[in-house]
């Protein structure tokens, strides 16, 4: 073999090992990447069954359930067009409550349910994740809407 062809060789399995780690790597990423969707996405068929995703919206008021004596617990997250009800086992973070932003990471079963296995809440009472107020106010012509919820409606005095 002339020293060219050894170059020739040596630059086409550098390119081919570079290629199959290119390949292996985004093979990667592909397997780990987490995509959003908020409950209206969910409901029009848009996020994938059996796939774990990223699904956020506020926590509907009185919708928390929680059994006794376990971690089990569920609750419905909307972005105020449509609800996805959400199962947990777990414990939730201390700033987890009703009428709050939520994201939860999970798979949504064939029955239509969202089976989380983590639960991100917000930080403090100024704070919504930032792909929950994107999706919410995309939904409602870029303003927060107000929960038509009757249940959280206060009485005129």
């Amino acid at each position: 073999m002339t020293p060219r062809q050894r170059r020739v060789a040596l630059v086409v399995g550098i390119l081919a090992g570079v290629s199959v780690a290119g390949l292996l790597a985004l093979s990667a990423f592909r397997e780990n990447v987490m995509f959003f969707f908020d409950p209206s996405q969910v409901a029009a068929g848009d996020a994938p069954i059996d796939k774990r995703f990223r699904l956020g919206g506020m926590v509907r008021p009185g919708t928390v359930e929680r059994e006794a004596g376990s971690l089990d617990m569920s609750f419905v997250v909307t972005d105020f067009e449509r609800d996805v009800k959400v199962v947990y086992t777990g414990v939730l973070p201390d700033l987890f409550r009703e009428n709050q932003g939520v994201v939860a990471h999970g798979r949504l079963g064939d029955d239509g349910i969202f089976v989380a296995d983590e639960i991100l809440a917000k930080h403090d009472e100024n704070y919504m994740p930032p792909e929950v107020a994107k999706a919410i106010k995309s939904k409602h012509g870029g303003v927060m809407p107000v929960d038509p919820d009757p249940r959280k409606a206060k009485p005129e005095t």
